[in-house]
């Protein structure tokens, strides 16, 4: 791989360049359905929308919204699962010249209550099921208007019925005409979404990205990866309220003019299900999801050979899931590491490419380095420190938040609160997060480490490793674990960590495991070690 131009000794390595279109996000969409109009946009329960509807659909949210008062710059949030309406209403939103703030589904009064106030909305898109939520916190809040839509619009492709009530989705899209508005949007400084994250630090923040931001991440995946205008396929079961289901899977299909099979949830039988009977070309998952479906009995039956492309991200991939999966399937996965703050990719792993920790290489235009965790100082190859970034995509910084804006973006160069290192061609790997790093007196453990041990253990289906109290060493590991079921009550904590205590240094074995019956996860599916750690030293 000498002769690729991304595989040098840093410095000198920096991907090569692309050109980005200084366009609106909306853009996208209206460019699509020109060239593709008939082509299969979002594919929902079986009910298709073309292209060209789901241009006119946004369209006729746009001139809604502005019809309502509502002004280039007002927040605008989406409180929706994963059905065509979150589609139409962020491209409608975007096409208003307002800023999208997606909420995922799974949010509660506490959540939403405080993201609505954060974000100052003025209107919100939610679902009939969800009303209840919105209705308990929208008075101490700035919303002046809720729409509502209801699956049942999704399935009748948004035509009003005697029941839709007057601020139905359906009805307000009825009532409007499919007309672009003129509005001016500067795609290097105008907003498209506040997207909310923990971030590197504390409470959550609403990451302040613009349209060029998202148009860069969109540009740097299809152009890396090759994918073809029209012939593009993927199955989204990832919340589009996240932003890696929202730019690195919807938007981008949306730009390349992808069909989008659209799932409300992950479901393992009915993702092989719809893998035989779509054949998606790209595949987007995360270490959760690609377990739950090697261990499923039927993902032998299953049809990947039009699979060109498989994603893995929002956490490090074990090695072991990865060798399986290739193994099963005959298709490679790809990781791919960045961070809301980003857009989301900073470096991923090129076609063909792989490793243990690996996640490849910085994004054409885009640099990362590693920097000593105390002294800020850049770190030669080989040594651990935080992974810092900079590129086109890097957010404007955080909302109302200058402070906290100031901790991550130093210089130019967002801080991640990864912790990683380079080796001497330009490869980045991840080694954790640092706020899970272990100090076993005064000995350093990376949890992911001990994790991908585990993972090598025939009973093990899921592992989180973190941190517990301990009287003479301050801390130590403890390991969380999920048996897959033809082991439960079969195998002892003591056989585990015997396993661990034969493959690693005596301090970063666990001490502890606990048997669980599930993970606690996000909403993407990412283990919440937090959740866990948060329990051991309560």
């Amino acid at each position: 791989m000498s002769d690729k131009p991304w595989v040098k000794f840093y410095p000198e390595h920096i991907s090569f360049s692309l050109e980005y279109p200084e366009r609106p996000v909306f853009e996208n969409l209206r460019i699509s359905a020109e060239k593709f109009p008939e082509r299969a946009g979002v594919i929902y329960n079986e009910v298709t929308y073309i292209y060209s509807e789901l241009w006119n659909l946004s369209l006729k949210m746009a001139n809604a919204l502005a019809d309502m008062g509502l002004k280039k710059g007002d927040r605008v949030a989406i409180y929706l699962p994963n059905i065509p309406q979150f589609v139409i209403a962020y491209y409608g939103i975007l096409a208003s010249g307002c800023i999208a703030v997606a909420c995922n589904a799974a949010y509660r009064e506490k959540e939403m209550g405080y993201m609505l106030r954060d974000s100052g909305a003025r209107a919100v898109v939610t679902l009939d099921e969800l009303l209840p939520v919105v209705d308990a916190v929208k008075d101490e809040t700035e919303l002046e208007h809720v729409i509502v839509t209801s699956r049942n619009e999704a399935l009748s492709k948004m035509n009003l019925d005697s029941d839709s009530p007057e601020n139905s989705m359906a009805k307000l899209l009825s009532e409007r005409k499919a007309e672009i508005l003129d509005i001016r949007i500067d795609p290097k400084e105008d907003l498209a979404v506040l997207q909310y994250t923990g971030g590197t630090t504390g409470t959550p923040k609403g990451a302040m990205l613009t349209h060029y931001n998202l148009i860069v991440d969109q540009t740097q995946e299809s152009r890396w990866f090759e994918f073809r205008d029209g012939e593009e396929t993927a199955i989204i079961f990832l919340p589009v309220s996240h932003i890696y289901g929202m730019n690195w899977c919807m938007n981008t299909m949306i730009l390349v003019a992808g069909t989008i099979v659209l799932m409300e949830r992950f479901d393992p039988v009915m993702v092989l299900e719809y893998v035989n009977r779509y054949s998606p070309t790209i595949f987007y998952g995360v270490p959760t999801a690609y377990i739950a479906l090697l261990n499923h009995p039927d993902v032998k039956k299953a049809d990947f050979s039009k699979m060109r492309t498989c994603f893995s991200a929002a956490a490090a991939l074990p090695p072991e899931v990865r060798r399986r999966w290739k193994e099963v399937t005959g298709a490679d996965i790809i990781e791919a590491w960045g961070l809301t703050e980003a857009a989301p990719c900073l470096t991923c792993t090129p076609l063909g490419m792989s490793g243990d920790k690996l996640i490849g290489v910085p994004m054409p235009d885009t640099i990362v380095k590693v920097v000593d965790i105390d002294s800020g100082e850049d770190l030669p190859p080989g040594k651990v420190g935080e992974l810092v970034g900079r590129g086109p995509q890097v957010m404007k910084g955080y909302w109302n938040k200058p402070e906290e804006t100031r901790e991550v973006l130093k210089d130019g160069w967002l801080y991640t609160g990864d912790l990683g290192y380079m080796d001497e061609n330009g490869l980045f790997y991840f080694v954790d997060r640092k706020k899970d790093l272990i100090n076993v007196a005064g000995y350093k453990v990376w949890p992911d480490e001990v994790e991908n041990v585990l993972y090598e253990h025939p009973a093990v289906m899921e592992v989180a490793v973190v941190s517990s109290p301990d009287p003479e060493k301050g801390e130590v590991p403890k390991a969380f674990v999920v048996l897959r079921d033809e082991y439960r009550e079969k195998i002892s904590q003591e056989e585990l960590i015997k396993f661990c205590k034969e493959r690693l240094a005596p301090f970063k074995a666990p001490r502890k495991i606990e048997f669980l019956d599930e993970m606690p996860k996000s909403p993407v599916g990412k283990i919440l070690r937090r959740v866990l750690r948060e329990r051991e030293w309560d």
